[in-house]
């Protein structure tokens, strides 16, 4: 499989585990990694620090075990580095819900601004920027006030 596309899989590996509600396996892309968020001052590393995050910011429903979301990922555009051992991608991503009190619809939207390293012919996050755009009613989804965003 090309680069490229191995990059990809990533970037949807990602909106696949959170909507299964598989926080481990979200924190273990970013086991050498970081998460940042510019605007909000946070960054996180590795394994235990994203696991943390998503553990304290993420709602997650009986008896599904998920947070009843999909994370919808477009406008992927991956760019290698001549080096063949790191690249940048960027992609928008629109999360929808629906619970049995929140009809469905998108509850945010934004921007990854992503840093990938290649280790022993595998590509693993190297960084991802969240940029939150456009915030609706998270209400249901994160498990504090979506206003700090």
């Amino acid at each position: 499989m090309e680069d490229s596309r191995q990059i990809e899989n990533l970037i949807y590996r990602y909106a696949e585990l959170i909507d299964d509600g598989d926080l481990e396996g979200v924190a273990e892309l970013f086991r050498n990694a970081e998460i940042v968020s510019t605007a909000h001052g946070v960054r996180r590393h590795g394994f235990d620090e994203v696991l943390q995050m998503y553990r304290s910011s993420c709602r997650i429903y009986e008896p599904t075990g998920t947070p009843l979301t999909k994370h919808l990922t477009s406008n992927v555009i991956v760019e290698l580095d001549e080096d063949g051992k790191t690249a940048n991608a960027r992609s928008y991503y629109t999360v929808m819900q629906a619970t049995d009190s929140l009809p469905l619809q998108v509850i945010i939207c934004g921007r990854y601004k992503d840093r990938f390293r290649r280790d022993d012919a595998q590509w693993q996050f190297a960084s991802r920027e969240m940029i939150v755009e456009l915030i609706g009613d998270c209400s249901a989804h994160l498990l504090y006030d979506a206003s700090r965003l």
